[in-house]
């Protein structure tokens, strides 16, 4: 059994781990109720903009698009990974990872034996993970979450554009945690570029929607197509800082509870412990007196 200046001291860090994980739950709650309305204002946004994007391009060729539509042979790969700043938030960065990992070994691994995979890192643990593996890191714009708006996201939207106009990459993808609700955050993978042209279900009656065009499609869709790509960045970082707050306020619930129960058992154990000792120096003293007395 441990002494009681063990189990003092135990109990002592665990009540100091209890307060510092209560008080980070607090502060992750406040701050998933600005980035969950955040993401929930722009969510409706970024789907329409998505579906009438895929109703002027089902009728048009995939050149139609411009260069951002048009498929080419998959030599060079770039992974926009979505990850956080910090840990404490659980499975939250490891699940994107991991699923980056799985595309890699299902998808591109000639690429990867070839050298031909790059990262755009937004986010040090994505950043840290792959520098440690020895992926090539294109760039870390883990500063996005600090002071996050759109222009910023414009900008790296707008690098990320011109290196695939230039032919330095054939294929984006996008990897981050879908908000879905508090408790919950779905790993999501989506092509970014080229810009996937919408199936049609041959099964399903499709209801043409009658627009006016003005000046004509292809130059609609050329203008689109940039909007609808730093949209679609744009709402995956606000869905990802939503999701970390969700995750890092769960986590730190969850470790608040188990350092209660913990608390509880080492609160006992340090009872039974006083009890020993008090029941030895009980007996020593009996013991003692006994002696005296022969």
């Amino acid at each position: 059994m441990p002494s009681l200046k063990e189990v003092r001291t135990r109990i002592t860090s665990t009540i100091s781990t209890q307060q510092i994980t209560s008080a980070m739950k607090m502060v992750s709650a406040a701050k998933l109720r600005r980035a969950q309305d955040a993401i929930l204002q722009m969510r409706p946004y970024a789907n329409k903009l998505k579906e009438i994007l895929a109703n002027v391009t089902s009728s048009l060729e995939a050149s139609a698009g411009g260069q951002f539509a048009k498929e080419r042979p998959v030599k060079n790969v770039l992974f926009v990974m979505v990850t956080s700043n910090r840990g404490l938030c659980g499975a939250f960065n490891s699940n994107p990872i991991r699923l980056a990992m799985r595309t890699i070994i299902e998808k591109y691994a000639e690429q990867k034996k070839a050298g031909n995979i790059q990262v755009l890192a937004i986010g040090k643990k994505g950043a840290d993970f792959f520098r440690k593996n020895n992926f090539r890191i294109f760039a870390n714009h883990s500063e996005l979450f600090d002071g996050m708006s759109y222009d910023k996201t414009s900008a790296v939207v707008e690098t990320i554009m011109a290196e695939y106009a230039a032919g330095k990459f054939d294929v984006v993808e996008l990897f981050y945690n879908q908000f879905k609700n508090t408790a919950t955050q779905v790993v999501t993978a989506e092509q970014y570029l080229p810009v996937v042209k919408p199936v049609q279900d041959k099964t399903v009656k499709k209801t043409s929607i009658d627009y006016i065009y003005e000046p004509d499609k292809e130059e609609i869709v050329k203008d689109l197509i940039p909007k609808a790509l730093k949209v679609q960045l744009y709402k995956a970082l606000l869905d990802s800082n939503a999701s970390e707050h969700g995750a890092r306020m769960t986590a730190m619930h969850k470790a608040t509870d188990n350092a209660q129960e913990m608390l509880k058992e080492l609160r006992l154990t340090y009872n039974k412990a006083r009890q020993a000792t008090i029941t030895k120096e009980i007996l020593e003293i009996v013991g003692g007196a006994e002696a005296l007395k022969n």
